[in-house]
């Protein structure tokens, strides 16, 4: 793998004008296969994993002069590559090693194609054919760039024919319409790091303009938005663009998320190439998380219905019947119940903290991040807490809320939101008033053993993101497949999940996607939520009076400010809707039977959200691969 030097353009001897890219900078990439066991399908696919090696051990002369650790610099700086990835992007060492980690592992993939590809086939029209590249997200964009420069700079293809042969080899998958996750990536840094792939892009963003402005002739507005080339100080590469124009295929993950491409993030891509975009619902392995997770109830649903489930997952609605069945019932209910005093115990183990089984487990575990709305659940629990501590003998069940998840390196906010959870469960789980009926557990290091261990105990899935924000979710469905209910937004696959288990089978609130656009351009005022809601008055005035950092005054200002400038994610507007519906959770919960009809029905109404469907749909329609069951 090659970086930084530089590229210039130059004629052969048989005058053709030829790319040069030298005086580079040489990286290893050392593969790593990780076998991918198929089920009982006598298959073992393998992963190719890649590891940064330097190409000199040391530099001698830095050696010789007895500067040891000069000597080994380039060696030690080249093996970060690999080393952690998503390092802190808020400086420019960050952002420089994030673009070679990227570049690093598409191109050492593209390189392992191509060698693949050369051993039985010598006609590179025929690539399209043999291989298929997924691109996940914006994060591997770059090898669009990457392929078209192996294909004109070293096997001497025209520019027209690379360009079919990249486009139908490339589809693209966008994951998030949040603007973290479309990369942009500086003129200057993308020169400096790789030189010819900023010449192929301006290459590919003039021949694209000159096509889409013969579609939208003489709106030059319109091509500004869909320029590759961002103009500004500095100026920026959109790699989400460069995505869109270098694949045959865009699709979201859900289906208000595609909606969402078509007619906001790429809207102007969508009108020049409609045919181009379509929805691939995102998908879970229920031979994970529900087999290995969950195994008192596989082997209860097993032995009602047999194991045909396993492979395929609609098989499930064979368990809708059985809802009526009062001994299924009861076991089912008997299952929920020791995987609850199972978390129960691990809490206690790793937490100290003692939370009771027969408490309603309500859960919200994902990344940390504003639009998810880990602030919307916390402020939640606090109204709980103050309406407890306002009358202590209230009719009011008990209630373990647990929560995890990471926060990315850089990210001060969603730091400070787990500080906030943290406080409020010091808070909670101390004050021997309530002690009994609420407690607040959030568990560190969220991760997929975890994960295994919380969702088969959680008994209510919290999908509050806002409307418009979460392109789909698989939580929900780890969830859903695990019997939990959820309380959601009407935001990515919550949707879907309503339709497929029945709107009297989950809670959803909130504004929807249409009326967050709507409030936000005629203008959304946080205050006004606030003056008409006592509960919202009295939480902020507990944050404001330092009630929850007693000895760090002002630490949760940041977050009170944030709320009250702009609340971009409307957690203010949503709120006393979400309390209405927990209300109703409440109800639905006292009535422990019906409860449990809900949960079973759930569970075999999740037949949809298999991901063996998900990649049927993706191997039928974008990648044309036959399949076979």
């Amino acid at each position: 793998m090659r970086f930084y030097g530089r590229a210039y353009l130059a004629h052969d001897e048989d005058g053709r004008l030829k790319a040069h890219w030298v005086d580079t900078s040489d990286v290893l990439a050392m593969p790593y296969d990780i076998p991918v066991p198929g089920y009982r399908n006598d298959t073992v696919n393998t992963l190719r994993l890649w590891s940064a090696r330097s190409s000199e051990e040391f530099d001698l002369s830095y050696f010789n002069d007895g500067d040891y650790e000069r000597a080994v610099y380039n060696k030690v700086l080249t093996e970060n590559i690999s080393k952690v990835l998503y390092p802190n992007d808020n400086v420019s060492q960050g952002r420089e090693l994030r673009l070679r980690q990227e570049y690093f592992f598409t191109a050492a993939s593209i390189a392992d194609i191509i060698r693949r590809f050369k051993a039985e086939n010598n006609d590179f029209k025929k690539l399209p054919d043999k291989a298929a590249i997924q691109l996940n997200d914006t994060h591997p964009a770059i090898a669009i760039a990457e392929l078209m420069r192996i294909l004109i700079d070293e096997e001497g293809i025209d520019w027209d024919t690379a360009w079919r042969i990249t486009e139908n080899t490339f589809a693209y998958t966008n994951h998030t319409i949040m603007p973290e996750a479309l990369e942009a990536w500086g003129v200057g840094l993308f020169e400096n790091l790789l030189p010819r792939h900023l010449q192929i892009i301006y290459e590919i963003n003039l021949r694209f303009l000159k096509e889409a402005s013969i579609k939208f002739p003489g709106d030059n507005e319109r091509l500004r938005r869909m320029s590759i080339i961002e103009e500004g100080d500095p100026k920026r590469i959109r790699m989400g663009h460069l995505a869109v124009i270098g694949s045959h295929s865009v699709n979201g993950v859900s289906e208000l998320h595609s909606e969402l491409l078509k007619t906001q993030l790429f809207r102007d891509f969508y009108e020049l190439w409609p045919d181009k975009f379509n929805n691939k619902t995102n998908g879970i392995t229920q031979r994970r998380w529900l087999k290995k997770s969950n195994p008192r109830l596989s082997d209860l649903i097993t032995e009602a219905i047999g194991d045909k489930w396993v492979t395929d997952l609609y098989e499930l609605k064979k368990l809708l019947p059985f809802k009526d069945d009062e001994r299924f019932r009861e076991k089912w209910q008997d299952v929920k119940s020791k995987n609850k005093i199972d978390l129960a115990s691990y809490i206690n183990k790793n937490t100290g903290i003692v939370v009771d089984p027969s408490s309603l487990f309500d859960v919200q575990v994902k990344r940390m991040h504003e639009y998810k709305r880990q602030l919307l659940f916390s402020f939640y629990i606090l109204a709980q807490y103050l309406k407890l501590k306002a009358d202590p003998k209230a009719d009011a069940f008990s209630r373990t809320f647990i929560l995890s998840g990471k926060a990315a390196p850089s990210y001060a906010m969603a730091k400070l939101i787990i500080k906030f959870i943290n406080s409020i469960a010091e808070i909670v789980n101390k004050d021997k008033d309530i002690s009994d009926r609420l407690k607040v557990v959030f568990l560190e290091n969220y991760c997929v053993s975890l994960a295994e261990k919380i969702f088969p105990a959680a008994e209510l899935s919290e999908q509050i993101s806002t409307a418009g924000t979460e392109a789909s979710g698989t939580g929900c469905m780890k969830f859903m497949v695990n019997g939990a209910l959820t309380i959601g937004t009407h935001d990515g696959a919550n949707l879907e999940i309503a339709r497929e288990a029945g709107h009297d089978n989950i809670f959803l609130f909130g504004l929807k996607a249409g009326q967050i656009f709507e409030l936000r351009s005629r203008g959304y005022n946080p205050q006004s939520f606030i003056d008409k809601s006592a509960a919202l008055k009295e939480i902020f005035h507990l944050i404001q009076s330092n009630f929850l950092s007693p000895v760090e005054f002002g630490l949760f200002d940041p977050i009170v400010r944030s709320l009250l400038d702009h609340d971009y994610f409307f957690v203010l507007a949503d709120f006393e809707g979400y309390c209405r519906t927990q209300e109703a959770v409440s109800a639905a919960y006292r009535d422990r039977d019906g409860w449990v009809r809900r949960s079973i029905t759930n569970v075999a109404k999740s037949g949809k959200f298999s991901s063996d469907r998900t990649i049927e749909e993706y191997a039928r329609s974008i990648w044309d691969v036959p399949c076979h069951k």
